[in-house]
């Protein structure tokens, strides 16, 4: 599964560029990537204009301990599960309703990322 599309790259580019000028830039989450065997889940905002294998938003890796950071792209796309036959994969029909910083503290609060 593509993990970005080109829409969606300039999408999180736009917002990686938008955050260098402003520190208070809170966008809305534009992709949600997930672990379809276990509880990993990622709501990234942006990329980093100047490497585009940084990406910038909400990490829960299923511990309990949610945290605002920056993911590989190139990380989650070689993760191989069930002996290789999935992969990280990207919520088709998910749409964030809130600005990054709501999700995070809603996901402090529950231990996880709700929605």
């Amino acid at each position: 599964m593509e993990l970005i599309t080109p829409e969606l790259r300039r999408l999180l580019l736009a917002n990686g560029e938008a955050s260098r000028d402003n520190p208070h830039f809170d966008p809305h989450p534009v992709v949600k990537w997930f672990n379809p065997c276990g509880a990993a889940t990622w709501l990234i905002t942006k990329l980093h204009p100047d490497d585009e294998d940084l990406a910038y938003g909400l990490c829960d890796l299923g511990l309990g301990t949610p945290e605002i950071g920056v993911v590989s792209v190139r990380e989650l796309y070689s993760i191989r599960l069930m002996g290789g036959a999935l992969g990280i994969e990207r919520d088709l029909y998910w749409t964030a309703n809130k600005p990054l910083s709501e999700y995070a503290r809603l996901a402090r609060l529950a231990g996880r990322i709700v929605d």
